[in-house]
């Protein structure tokens, strides 16, 4: 088993070069990784072990009834949900099924594993893309200047070699900076398109499945109903039809455990809550993007609170001749490599912008 998760954590690695904001890296790192560790469990279990535990009262092999009901799903009776259970039912969802009476069939737990790591791709997608766009070129500017550990001949060399890349290709970054944002557009649509996507996938019970847990808990518990065994029912009815010794057809009827469904339900319940705030924060930080995109005076205030060593006449010189994405890559920059140096770039590329001048020192 351990091996099975060595590969997943070089998704938890942090990587030398900050390229995105944390916000960006809770989608693609911690919200894959965690899709795809909960795909190999409930894998594990699905394929190797046993997902369901078939009880029927006449002669017929346990692995056959179990196998059959697990390829052709079993069901619930949803009229039968609300009754008392050691009374009228044996088990909510589990009845008496002569008549004419509605049957809820249950195919998705087959089809959960493969659906988690498709969910885990499309979390990776917007990555993907970045790191398609982004071409290396954080890890390029910097030249090991996040050291800051080198011969000052080396040191004056590459700040050189920097400050003139700046300098030359100042108000040329928007449209590397705005597949960025891109990027966080389309996070934030898959985040909100995946909750869709589950709750057709559970038959329209998800969207409020959170809600209604957090209802359950808080309700009286004699008249509380547990919202999960509606989606995640832990007990099922099979039906198995084969023929008798006499050539006629025999209909079998088994009541089927689903352990897997205490897996599942977990899993889900946690997911509802971390898509909300994955949700809630992305879309916050779609409005700081779209604030920083319509504001320089906003551009000015973070590179300020974020960078103290520059200073401030510098910074207005800086933003006041750049764009958008100048400003996206100067703040990546910042991030990655050692400060002091950093410091001293800034200034030299305020100096070349003319930052000198009076009506710039006194602004």
């Amino acid at each position: 088993m351990y091996e099975i998760f060595e590969g997943v954590k070089d998704l938890f690695r942090l990587g030398r070069t900050n390229t995105d904001s944390p916000v960006f890296r809770l989608h693609y790192r911690v919200t894959s990784s965690l899709l795809v560790v909960c795909c190999l469990i409930l894998a594990a279990r699905q394929f190797v072990g046993n997902p369901i535990e078939c009880v029927h009262a006449k002669d017929l092999p346990p692995e056959v009834l179990n196998t059959w009901c697990w390829i052709h799903s079993t069901y619930t009776v949803p009229a039968s949900f609300l009754k008392k259970v050691g009374v009228e039912v044996p088990y909510p969802g589990v009845d008496n099924t002569k008549g004419a009476r509605e049957k809820k069939i249950h195919k998705f737990y087959q089809w959960v594993a493969f659906c988690l790591f498709f969910q885990a791709v499309l979390f990776y997608t917007p990555r993907w893309l970045w790191k398609h766009w982004e071409g290396g070129k954080i890890h390029a500017l910097m030249m090991d200047l996040d050291i800051g550990i080198c011969s000052e001949v080396e040191k004056k060399q590459k700040k050189k070699l920097l400050l003139d890349y700046l300098w030359e290709n100042l108000r040329y970054h928007n449209w590397w900076c705005y597949r960025y944002y891109l990027c966080e557009l389309l996070s934030f649509g898959n985040v909100i398109g995946q909750m869709f996507l589950m709750n057709k996938f559970f038959d329209g019970a998800f969207l409020t499945f959170g809600i209604d847990v957090v209802t359950f808990m808080e309700s009286d518990q004699e008249e509380r109903i547990d919202p999960m065994i509606f989606i995640f029912p832990r007990m099922t009815k099979c039906t198995f039809y084969k023929f008798g010794v006499s050539g006629e057809v025999e209909r079998h009827d088994a009541v089927c455990i689903l352990p897997l469904n205490v897996v599942n339900e977990k899993i889900y319940v946690f997911l509802w809550f971390w898509f909300l705030l994955l949700g809630i924060l992305t879309s916050g930080v779609i409005v700081y993007r779209i604030i920083i995109i319509m504001s320089p005076r906003m551009r000015v205030y973070l590179l300020r609170l974020r960078f103290r060593l520059i200073r401030r006449e510098a910074i207005d010189a800086i933003v006041r001749r750049s764009k958008m994405g100048d400003w996206f890559l100067f703040y990546m920059l910042g991030e990655n490599i050692d400060a002091i140096i950093f410091r001293d770039v800034m200034h030299e590329l305020a100096a070349r912008l003319g930052h000198s001048k009076p009506e710039l020192q006194e602004a």
